[in-house]
């Protein structure tokens, strides 16, 4: 985020009432970035903006055409609807297509709209997770292998079967991180198939070419508030990251347990020879052609 709080767009065809908005904004410590039309809104979307404030009318569509154009560049971006057009003409449905409509005819409605973007940003900031800095290329190396298909390969399953004795853990995994959730393409100890990408501690893992070690997840203030991993049993975790020929990190090889527990060099020395394993299968499978598209 640039701003102080958060970055938002905030989209209005009318110069007077769009100035009278972002300087609302920008008071309660936004970094706002203003728009006057739909392509305009699709030219300021970057990966720093958080939120998408949108009138209804434009020359050149609609509301409901913001809110595509977001959802098409930035799925996980917020939008709010801040106009004078009723309720009924607006969209109805879940946060896949806005977060809350603020007419603009109630009273002190910049300060209501304040308040709104406020917590819409900061759910999205909590479950915002770090990117690589070639995320593109690294998604295009995800997406060249068929999860269904390596799922299939007995290979892998033997592996994590492997790490849960040789560690002496709950569960050992093998997971590709897409672009918004982690695929296990093996997983013993546990019947998991996805995971968002929020609640995953093999976002942060893929970023580093160490092991990486959370002893209890409870003290660690990047994991200590995400509800799913309690749900999952996961209070510790080892990982390491998994990468193709070119060096895009594809997932990790992972050991949790429902305990806080420390791993020693020998043990993280071990994780990354597993790790060295699947790295050989994929690229093999690669290679043969049963892997990629």
């Amino acid at each position: 985020m640039r701003g102080t709080l958060a970055t938002v767009v905030c989209a209005d065809a009318d110069d007077e009432r769009r100035s009278a908005t972002v300087t609302a904004l920008e008071s309660a410590g936004f970094d706002v970035l203003a728009a006057s039309s739909v392509s305009a809104v699709e030219a300021a979307l970057d990966d720093d903006v958080d939120c998408v404030v949108t009138a209804f009318r434009f020359p050149d569509g609609d509301g409901f055409d913001v809110v595509g154009t977001v959802r098409d560049r930035r799925p996980d971006c917020a939008c709010v609807f801040f106009t004078s057009a009723s309720p009924s003409e607006l969209p109805r449905g879940g946060r896949d297509q806005i977060v809350e409509y603020v007419p603009q005819s109630v009273p002190d409605a910049r300060d209501r709209l304040v308040d709104v973007v406020e917590g819409a940003t900061a759910e999205a900031t909590q479950a915002a997770y770090p990117l690589p800095e070639n995320e593109t290329e690294r998604l295009a190396a995800v997406r060249a292998y068929d999860v269904a298909e390596l799922s299939a390969e007995a290979t892998f399953e033997r592996l994590t079967a492997l790490m849960t004795t040789h560690f002496d853990i709950d569960v050992a995994f093998v997971g590709l991180v897409d672009e918004h959730e982690e695929r296990f393409v093996a997983c013993t100890g546990a019947n998991w198939r996805t995971l968002a990408r929020e609640d995953s501690i093999c976002t942060h893992t893929i970023l580093t070419d160490e092991e990486m070690v959370v002893e209890d997840t409870h003290e660690d203030p990047r994991f200590a508030e995400v509800d799913r991993l309690d749900e999952l049993n996961i209070r510790s975790y080892a990982g390491a990251r998994i990468t193709d020929e070119e060096g895009n990190a594809l997932g990790a090889v992972c050991c949790i347990d429902d305990e806080p527990r420390s791993y020693t060099r020998a043990e993280l020395d071990d994780l990354r020879r597993f790790a060295d394993e699947v790295e050989e299968q994929l690229l093999l499978r690669r290679r043969l052609g049963g892997g990629g598209e």
